[in-house]
């Protein structure tokens, strides 16, 4: 199989000085990750939802912050990104993706954008669901937090660990997931200087890790795990063949499972994970 095989298209495209809002908007109302950025014919950049959904860690002080209706897409896109043709093959596509850390490429003839290929394009390959491979032999180490972890907690360890988290609920239940999708169209609160309002968490503490709680303390933030997690996670056993995964995957439309024994989280199967064995 070749791109022009698997690309989608027609492409939907943004230039470099409209704003990060309608560019954002652009990917929900086409259910898109990316936009190739166009300056008159020439393509220049590209934006991901994980562009706009890390702008959300405050790092920068509160002058300098702005709402995305008044942020360019020059601002945050990746300059010069690379490309593909038409007749490029699956399994070469397959291996930039995960060189580079590709979520997707436009797909080039000439100076044409005639399509893109997506990681969601790669995971319909019927190749795929043949796999010999169980969940628990591709999953990777699941990253846990508290529903109550700060946003700016939340974004600096999806950055640290480029990966998603999944939300526990004391017991160690599963409370829900954060993806960069639940980041970049997180629907914020902003007041006028473009900084996010804050709202106050109060928390139960222990003295002791085997002592009663009594302690209470409240933070502020401007938001916290639960209020960007989505749920309920769709779960898979570490047994179960990588092709079931890849089927529910696709029914479900979602890109990751967590890896169960009964009760307890083993970890996490994603997307990327089977897509670097058709990379081999």
């Amino acid at each position: 199989m070749i791109a022009s095989d698997i690309m989608t298209g027609p492409v939907h495209v943004v230039g470099p000085s409209e704003n990060i809002a309608h560019a954002r908007n652009l990917m929900l109302k086409h259910k898109i990750s990316r936009l190739p950025v166009m300056q008159e014919s020439d393509l220049i950049g590209i934006i991901t939802k994980k562009d706009i959904g890390y702008r959300l860690r405050h790092t920068e002080p509160v002058w300098r912050r702005r709402p995305i209706d008044m942020v360019p897409v020059e601002l945050l896109m990746t300059p010069d990104p690379c490309s593909v043709t038409p007749k490029d093959t699956v399994k070469a596509i397959a291996g930039l993706m995960v060189t580079h850390d590709f979520g997707g490429l436009p797909v080039v003839e000439g100076r044409d954008i005639v399509g893109i290929v997506t990681k969601s394009d790669l995971f319909r390959s019927s190749f795929l669901v043949s796999l010999p491979l169980e969940a628990g032999d591709l999953m990777e180490d699941a990253i846990t937090i508290s529903r109550y972890h700060s946003l700016d907690h939340i974004v600096n360890l999806m950055i640290e660990r480029d990966n998603k988290l999944v939300v526990v609920n004391n017991g160690g239940s599963i409370a829900g997931i954060i993806t960069e999708s639940n980041l970049a169209f997180y629907k914020s609160t902003n007041d006028k200087s473009g900084d996010m309002l804050n709202k106050d968490i109060t928390r139960l503490r222990k003295e002791e890790s085997a002592g009663r709680k009594y302690f209470r303390d409240v933070i502020s933030v401007s938001a916290v795990a639960e209020d960007v997690m989505t749920g309920p996670v769709i779960t898979i056993h570490t047994n179960e063949r990588v092709g079931e995964a890849v089927l529910l995957m696709r029914k479900m439309h979602v890109n990751s499972l967590v890896v169960v024994e009964g009760d307890e989280i083993k970890g996490i199967l994603k997307r990327d994970d089977i897509i670097k064995e058709v990379a081999k």
